[in-house]
């Protein structure tokens, strides 16, 4: 095998989306085009956040991170898939894989906090409306999407650190079109139980929780939206978090598909579109979803383009 020198492979083959020329052709102007918008779309959020007044509140200051969460995230995966198409070559040394990982899982996790982090934003703001700027300051919000990158940050190096001292001594052919957990530890030579439990465990803290979280919190917000006498008021209120419960059953969805399982999965070609899924679909998905149920993001949005980026601040939600 190339590049396996004294049992250690030097670097990994990702398969990628083996198809015909004019097939990979069309895949890379799909996700190429899916790319650009992605960038635009985060970005233009981020702007738009950024110098709106108005929109300096806890709700929309987490939609920036998530946001400046989703640019990076697929920034990491696929800008090499795009490579691996034109170039028809899907190598990526060890270290650029083990790095890949560890910022993919990083940024997993992140989003997982984050979205229950929000889901509690929202709790707050519907259910302790007048107590609202009281629990939910601007310093508590600095500190919550804090935490939510520590624990994901942290989470992804406590992963690493056992997936990254198990020896590979090939093959190094990866069937997927990045790094990810499970076709690594199926090409591991040595024991991985102990990855294996490792990972598991801190799915189970990173994933499970977070989406209990979200559970509770939703579940005490249907409360409170059906002791609402009008139905007015009640859609008035569901409304503020159709967008965010949108994007979390799709993302946890997708995740809980692919990595809520304690063993490594060894049939991969249905994963790998399930990635793409949460990867990809969902980072270009999330800013449209915000964007078209939110009307404050839509006439903020709308205002900078004309050039009106100076708005009185509105009264907290």
């Amino acid at each position: 095998m190339r590049n396996v020198s004294k049992g250690h492979v030097e670097e990994f083959i990702l398969v990628g989306f083996p198809t015909s020329t004019s097939l990979q052709l069309l895949l890379f102007v799909f996700f190429l085009a899916i790319y650009l918008l992605t960038l635009l779309e985060n970005a233009l959020i981020i702007s738009t956040i950024w110098l709106t007044s108005s929109l300096h509140r806890p709700m929309y200051f987490f939609l920036g991170h998530l946001s400046f969460l989703e640019l990076w995230y697929i920034n990491v995966t696929i800008p090499r898939l795009l490579g691996a198409f034109l170039t028809q070559d899907g190598r990526i040394a060890f270290v650029g894989c083990m790095a890949q990982l560890y910022f993919f899982i990083a940024l997993a996790c992140t989003e997982c906090v984050l979205l229950a982090v929000m889901a509690y934003d929202r709790y707050l703001a519907i259910c302790e409306p007048l107590r609202y700027p009281t629990l939910m300051p601007p310093s508590l919000a600095t500190r919550l999407a804090a935490a939510s990158w520590g624990s994901g940050f942290f989470s992804s190096m406590m992963k690493l650190l056992f997936i990254s001292r198990l020896s590979y001594c090939g093959p190094n052919i990866i069937n997927h079109f990045f790094c990810d957990i499970s076709p690594l530890l199926n090409l591991t030579c040595s024991d991985k139980e102990q990855a294996e439990l490792v990972d598991f465990l801190l799915a189970l803290v990173m994933i499970l929780l977070p989406l209990v979280a979200v559970v509770l919190s939703y579940a005490a917000i249907i409360a409170a939206i059906l002791k609402i006498p009008t139905a007015q008021g009640r859609h008035k209120a569901f409304s503020t978090c159709t967008s965010h419960l949108t994007v979390v059953v799709i993302y946890y969805s997708s995740t809980l598909f692919t990595y809520a399982r304690p063993r490594a999965m060894y049939t991969f070609n249905h994963n790998k579109i399930i990635s793409v899924l949460y990867t990809v679909i969902v980072p270009f998905l999330n800013p449209a979803i915000y964007c078209l149920r939110n009307k404050e993001v839509k006439d903020a949005f709308r205002k900078m383009l004309l050039g009106k980026c100076h708005y009185p601040r509105n009264v907290p939600d």
